[in-house]
């Protein structure tokens, strides 16, 4: 039976407008920061919550668009990116603004008001950057960089555009989760190897192109000066008060960001093929999920097995896959990141599915058990 969504045209604003659905969070955040109390915390119940509520109502989406559609029938879809920094640069630092003078939140409720914008610029706001860090042109790559440092997280741009693309499902890339791995060992190792290792990709590319570190094109540079920037804003508005606000809703953010990567490739690997030769990426070396709400919260972020395939394809034009294709998740990544967070009940959700993604695809591993470098490169 067709899907009745493809009968509009791709561009129709009945199509267009349940990608915008994430811009109901700013308003949002700024009533409960005017209510107070337990209010602060609206926010990410509704992000978490209420949008995996939407997905048993609204269920399954397996339609594709054509992935030939030209760019200029997607101004609705690429507006919703290009308008996310300023509205969150201005939600962030005019609460910055509004707690520092007001007088009207107490300290928990600032710590929760915070903790809250660190879910949406988590959840929502890197996840527009990596959108737009994928687009060729320079103003969408700015904004991404701005979003990124409003997070303290800027790095992760040359992370993951040129480790986490390349060596996705090796030990090469931190941000592959290994089998049995918890998210609260996953999460400091990743802190520490992909601060490290887009410094290393960065340093690699200036030396082929014959530049110094210290060269304005090294986007590590850019990096730390937005950051410093911002960090220096929030001081001038808050004081060290507001420094530490400003960085407690990033380090918030980073975790949400965290969690989905955990998901996204948690125990799959690529075959490797001797002397450090790994197969290509193929659609089975990435969780996905067809829950419709929750991709229009994600902008289509669920359909990750196309996303490596098409790094640079708009989010409206991802496809999806088959089960025998790509591994397809029961719920959608904010049920499954809510569920990393409880060790014991995400290995025994997604350890079976693991096994019998081994036996479908690789059944030489399926029995695998401890990770030996030595004798088996693939993380276990």
């Amino acid at each position: 039976m067709a899907d009745p969504s493809l009968s509009l045209e791709i561009g129709h604003w009945r199509k267009v407008l349940p990608f915008w659905v994430s811009y109901l969070l700013f308003p949002l955040i700024w009533a409960s920061a005017i209510l107070g109390g337990w209010w602060v915390l609206l926010t990410p119940l509704l992000a978490w919550y209420l949008f995996s509520l939407l997905d048993l109502a609204f269920g399954l989406s397996h339609a594709n668009e054509d992935p030939a559609t030209d760019v200029s029938a997607l101004a609705g879809y690429r507006w919703a990116t290009l308008l996310w920094m300023p509205a969150q640069f201005v939600s962030i630092f005019g609460l910055l603004i509004y707690v520092s003078q007001s007088g009207h939140l107490n300290f928990w409720e600032q710590l929760g008001l915070f903790f809250s914008l660190g879910v949406m610029s988590g959840t929502i706001g890197i996840n527009y950057s990596h959108e737009l860090m994928h687009q060729k042109t320079a103003h969408e790559r700015w904004m991404a960089d701005g979003l990124l440092a409003m997070v303290l997280y800027s790095h992760f741009r040359s992370e993951h555009l040129l480790v986490h693309h390349r060596y996705v499902g090796t030990p090469r890339d931190p941000v592959t989760a290994r089998y049995n791995e918890s998210f609260y060992h996953f999460f400091p190792r990743v802190l520490r190897q992909c601060f490290f290792s887009a410094i290393s990709a960065e340093r690699a590319m200036l030396r082929r192109a014959g530049r110094g570190f210290f060269h304005p094109k090294n986007p590590l540079l850019r990096y730390v000066a937005l950051q410093v920037g911002f960090v220096l804003l929030a001081f001038g508005i808050g004081g060290f008060a507001g420094a530490l606000l400003f960085a407690f809703q990033a380090f918030i953010a980073v975790w949400q960001l965290e969690l989905v990567n955990y998901v996204e490739h948690y125990g799959l690997t690529r075959k490797h093929l001797g002397d450090g030769v790994y197969e290509h990426v193929l659609p089975r070396h990435s969780w996905n999920a067809a829950h419709r709400a929750s991709n229009w919260l994600l902008i289509n972020l669920q359909r990750h097995s196309d996303h490596h395939y098409k790094p640079d394809r708009p989010y409206p034009l991802l496809q999806t896959y088959a089960p025998e294709e790509a591994p397809q998740l029961a719920f959608g990544y904010p049920i499954m990141a809510l569920m990393a967070m409880l060790p014991w009940r995400f290995r025994r959700f997604m350890n079976p599915k693991v096994q019998r993604w081994r036996k479908m695809y690789y059944p030489e591993i399926a029995d695998w058990t401890p990770y030996n470098k030595a004798t088996n490169p693939l993380p276990h």
